[in-house]
């Protein structure tokens, strides 16, 4: 069975050569740029992807003959696929839990800080020449309203625990060892909420208007599970409002954010590129995985 990884990235490249280990199965490494109508070209002859962040329409996806296995570089892979309609075509669409819990985790408060404290606003405005020290707010003792309970969501409420903010949390099953509270009572308590949903056909658009009215006046909003959970012409008018004081957003709707979009103009938004789990350990972690179950998946075809 012949394997490729499709997008690997500068970033990745050198992480990849040190998670290889002898005896693994023989992948082929793409770098360069394309275009979602070059797939069928692309993965011509190959069993086996490896998908980064990429789009994989199944207008394209279809049309690859070989093709039976996508190994997604995350959880997130019905962002930049439709996993139904490809497994409606007999390609698995294999995803990878719990590498980056503690990266992404670590990405959320640090957003969290940044928000609080402006720090991106006052960096843009020292660079071009304007010296306006701005108050912000302090997180200890302030109340931190966690949606999404799972790996990174435990991680964030222990780090929370620990700036001495009080943690309350919302998640869709009970959870004994987590300080649940209903969704109605969250959003209109919590000073800062964090967001750690998987994006999933109930979830979509979960904090919609309604959701978004509820919430405290002056809230801190952090997004780094899936840009699609919140609804943006909502969030958009929360932020100019003033209902929503910041936000600290690590995914969007569309990837990349185009420059003109909305949110890329606002000085209340902290922006990151989707790299809540770019760390070299989370990569590390991440890219053996995704070799592993090529390992398997050529190992149960022989």
């Amino acid at each position: 069975m012949k394997s490729l990884f499709i997008d690997c990235n500068d970033q990745l490249a050198p992480v990849w050569q040190r998670v290889l280990r002898d005896g693994d199965p023989t992948i082929d490494v793409h770098r360069k740029p394309f275009a979602a109508a070059d797939l069928p070209q692309l993965l011509d002859g190959y069993d086996i992807c490896i998908d980064d962040h990429s789009y994989l329409p199944t207008q394209f996806v279809e049309r690859c003959d070989r093709l039976k296995h996508v190994v997604f570089l995350g959880t997130g892979a019905s962002s930049y696929m439709n996993v139904d309609e490809l497994a409606q075509r007999g390609i698995a669409v294999h995803t990878i839990k719990g590498y980056g819990d503690t990266a992404v985790a670590e990405h959320a408060i640090a957003l969290m800080f940044a928000c609080c404290r402006d720090v991106s606003r006052m960096d843009r405005e020292v660079r071009a020449g304007t010296w306006s020290p701005r108050e912000g707010v302090q997180l200890a003792g302030k109340t931190l309203g966690i949606i999404g309970v799972g790996g990174i969501g435990h991680e964030v409420l222990r780090i929370g625990g620990g700036l001495g903010m009080q943690v309350i949390a919302w998640n869709r099953t009970p959870l004994p060892d987590a300080p649940l509270v209903p969704l109605d009572k969250l959003l209109p308590q919590a000073d800062v909420i964090s967001l750690h949903l998987a994006l999933t056909d109930a979830t979509r658009g979960f904090l919609a208007p309604a959701q978004v009215a509820r919430m405290k006046p002056g809230v801190i909003l952090i997004n780094t599970a899936r840009g699609a959970l919140i609804d943006e012409a909502a969030l958009i008018e929360g932020l100019r409002s003033g209902h929503i004081r910041h936000a600290g957003l690590d995914v969007f709707h569309a990837e990349p954010l185009r420059p003109d979009h909305p949110l890329a103009g606002m000085d209340n938004v902290t922006i990151t590129a989707h790299a809540g789990f770019r760390t070299v350990e989370a990569s590390m972690t991440l890219l053996r995985r995704a070799i592993d179950i090529v390992s398997r998946i050529v190992a149960e075809r022989f």
